[in-house]
């Protein structure tokens, strides 16, 4: 895998966090910060494609009246 420099700004709380963990666990910032953002973005693009299929079920047809909600959770 080919890596590349990049630079941001953080809150200094942040920064001191990090340099915390990375004290406790042996590893380095950077490893910490990468497994960070990708866990993120990781996360951040599940969501993103559940609500795109839920979007496109609901345009399909593929969805449940609240009606019906209300009728199996016995609370109409």
């Amino acid at each position: 895998m080919s890596s590349e420099q990049f630079s941001l700004r953080i809150p200094k709380s942040t920064k001191e966090k990090l340099e915390e963990l990375a004290k406790a666990t042996g590893r380095t910032k950077a490893f910490l910060a990468i497994e960070a953002i990708e866990k993120y973005l990781d996360l951040e693009s599940w969501q993103i494609s559940a609500i795109q299929k839920g979007i496109k079920d609901i345009d399909n047809g593929k969805h449940v009246s609240i009606d019906d909600v209300k009728k199996e959770w016995g609370i109409e």
